[in-house]
């Protein structure tokens, strides 16, 4: 998946002032590169992040994928777009505390863009470590078993781009690692990885990194 941002700028209300969080963003991602963003708390990096996967709508610029602007698109239209192309990965995790393993992984479905089906997400689980876990609730997880199946839900669709928000920060050298080499996997098999990161140890994994400062890249 190709993806460009084209003088991306995006501001925020806070009370009666305006926060100006992007300024100007100029960036292209090739089909197939690991991209890192670095920069300091408050440099806008999750914010770039959220515009590229349509999450958030920049107040400017373009977004564009395989050639069109996805900046335009309605929020049902960004949310089926999501849903077929992107994966995401928080640090956080954000699974539902309710649903076990399982369920998680098969909520990737539920704008019934794609078809999963269970013997997809057996092998996922699998390949990821965690099968004996596979009717366990989030709580009864560790911290890299959560991070593990946050990637299964993201990886479960076959996206084009996996969109990563600190997603090692709250895991150990041993589970950074494990996360690292899942994410790198997938790039080799033809992904595009863009990965926000305070961490150095992505860096070895990366085929690029970018610097925003103040909203600014650098």
């Amino acid at each position: 998946m190709m993806l460009e941002v084209k003088n991306i700028s995006k501001q925020f209300s806070s009370g009666k002032n305006q926060v100006l969080a992007l300024k100007n963003i100029n960036l292209k991602v090739e089909a197939s590169e690991f991209v890192l963003i670095k920069g300091e708390s408050g440099s806008g990096k999750s914010t770039l992040l959220f515009i590229m996967g349509g999450m958030l709508r920049p107040s400017s610029g373009e977004v564009i994928v395989n050639y069109s602007d996805i900046a335009k698109l309605s929020e049902h239209e960004r949310n089926v777009y999501r849903a077929k192309h992107v994966g995401f990965v928080f640090q956080s995790y954000h699974l539902l505390p309710y649903l076990n393993v399982k369920e998680n992984i098969m909520v990737s479905n539920s704008l019934n863009t794609v078809t999963i089906t269970e013997e997809a997400v057996l092998k996922m689980v699998e390949q990821l470590g965690i099968l004996d876990r596979l009717y366990h609730k989030p709580a009864q997880l560790s911290a890299g078993e959560r991070q593990r199946v946050a990637l299964a839900r993201a990886l479960i669709t076959n996206p084009s781009l996996i969109l990563a928000d600190e997603p090692t920060g709250n895991l150990d050298e041993k589970n950074t690692i494990e996360v690292m080499n899942y994410l790198k996997a997938y790039q080799e098999k033809g992904g595009t990885v863009i990965m926000v990161t305070h961490g150095h140890l992505a860096d070895n994994y990366a085929t690029r990194t970018i610097r925003l400062q103040k909203g600014q890249l650098i």
